[in-house]
């Protein structure tokens, strides 16, 4: 079973940053409809992958610097970290299974 997703913040993002196992994370926002409907997508994934890839969401809203800082300026944008280091990058809302395809294929 999966840790299911988790929330990051300006405050506790690079922390998570550092942890051994992949992050994707999930720039989101409130009123964003595709955001919304990638939101199921991403607890499915979550729980199939376990512990070999946690899940993060962000809110731009709320956490601005973050946006700023990726140079995010369009979402749902999905950013995949492996020991702190940026190796992909996923924008819109896709399907599960093309999202699954791409986050398999930059963890190769």
């Amino acid at each position: 079973m999966g840790q299911g997703v988790i929330t990051l913040t300006d405050g506790d993002f690079d922390q998570a940053l550092k942890e051994e196992t992949p992050i994707l994370v999930d720039f989101w926002a409130e009123w964003c409809p595709p955001c919304k409907a990638l939101a199921p997508v991403l607890d499915e994934l979550a729980s199939e992958y376990g512990t070999t890839v946690r899940i993060a969401k962000v809110n731009v809203d709320d956490n601005p610097a973050l946006a700023t800082k990726f140079r995010i300026r369009s979402i749902p944008n999905l950013l995949l970290f492996r020991k702190g280091e940026q190796i992909g990058n996923i924008v819109g809302a896709l399907s599960k299974g093309d999202l699954k395809a791409k986050i398999d294929n930059y963890l190769g």
